[in-house]
């Protein structure tokens, strides 16, 4: 239950989300296409982020991940595990050209759906080269 109190401080509750970690297989395949989707990749030793706007998806390679003393993730947590939806500012058309430029085939949609902003909108799934589903919400 949440304390509406702390909700409506300018310093307390949940503002909402920074970043979201993943375990990550394939390294190269996913660079490229995380690039070819037009975000911003910075490779680090230990993680690949991925730059959604103000946010970030961390990547974690694989050498790092499959470590035994590697505690920083959900035990169970292996590729593929995610399931990410992205706020697509185009058009219907806009987004397909640019998924078919990043190779990633439609695997459901366009469907009728509602986001997190409680409007109707319209999504569009394909995978990445590790499996993750990804949806592509446009709203109205």
């Amino acid at each position: 239950m949440s304390d509406p109190v702390s909700m409506t401080e300018p310093s307390g509750g949940i503002r909402g989300f920074d970043h979201v970690s993943l375990p990550m297989q394939n390294t190269d395949a996913m660079v490229a296409f995380y690039r070819s989707l037009g975000l911003s990749v910075a490779e680090q030793p230990y993680v690949v982020s991925v730059y959604v706007g103000d946010q970030m998806i961390n990547l974690h390679r694989p050498e790092i991940w499959r470590q035994k003393g590697f505690s920083l993730r959900a035990p169970a947590a292996t590729p593929p595990c995610g399931d990410l939806c992205f706020v697509w500012g185009g058009s219907p058309e806009s987004l397909r050209a640019r998924l078919d430029a990043a190779g990633a085939p439609v695997v459901e949609g366009p469907v009728e759906r509602q986001g997190g902003r409680r409007a109707a909108a319209t999504s569009v799934y394909v995978r990445d080269p590790d499996g993750n589903l990804l949806e592509f919400l446009i709203y109205r």
